[in-house]
């Protein structure tokens, strides 16, 4: 699956620029009067979902008010109440692809998620951060990238990397770099424990629980 949020870098006050050592810094502040209203528009999608609309039981209302305000999100998949989701317009979710409970995704440079990807509960999808010795304490970030058949336990935290095709992140984890396929890590920061078996990724998720 290959699936792209769309390309917003010209609306940034200086763009993205390289520089930082492995990240790219980064200046959200949008650029221009059309720019300045999508991004107002956007603030009140994630202050309405965050606030509200993530507690309400049912896929059909907040998967609505996702897409309302830009999110793609496949058929069959799933985002559990009292998830967190920062520019929600940079969120991809592919098919047949469960969310847990009180997740954080931060899509403000973007999120993509591939088709039947397990995210337990309580795991945090992190794009960037700060540099800690910039006189401006400037930003960097990175599109944060799940590939099919990840599955990413219980309050795993991924920062800034790619999770390849059918990897695991154990519970309780720290990713920092990007992960190969079909590699299993966990530890703080992760480390690679094992490898996968390939000719497991056969399998459909499809988990929709009433009222959840």
């Amino acid at each position: 699956m290959t699936r792209t949020p769309p390309d917003r870098d010209g609306d940034l006050e200086g763009g993205v620029r390289e520089g930082h050592p492995n990240r790219e810094l980064w200046d959200p502040r949008p650029r221009g009067l059309r720019a300045a209203i999508r991004h107002r528009w956007q603030n009140v999608g994630m202050v309405l979902f965050n606030s509200i609309g993530t507690f309400i039981p049912s896929h059909f209302i907040r998967q609505g008010m996702l897409r309302l305000w830009g999110a793609s999100i496949g058929r069959d998949s799933s985002i559990l109440r009292g998830t967190t989701v920062l520019g929600i317009s940079n969120l991809v979710i592919g098919n047949n692809t469960t969310i847990g409970f009180r997740c954080v995704l931060d899509a403000r440079r973007s999120v993509v998620i591939g088709d039947n990807v397990v995210i337990a509960s309580d795991v945090h999808l992190i794009g960037g951060g700060h540099d800690i010795n910039s006189p401006e304490f400037a930003a960097w970030s990175v599109p944060v990238r799940i590939e099919d058949y990840v599955w990413l336990a219980v309050r795993s935290t991924v920062v800034a990397a790619k999770i390849g095709r059918g990897a695991v992140v154990a519970a309780c984890a720290l990713v920092l770099e990007d992960v190969p396929a079909l590699a299993v890590v966990g530890g703080v920061p992760a480390k690679r424990l094992s490898t996968r078996d390939g000719n497991a990724l056969q399998y459909s998720v499809n988990y929709r629980p009433f009222l959840q």
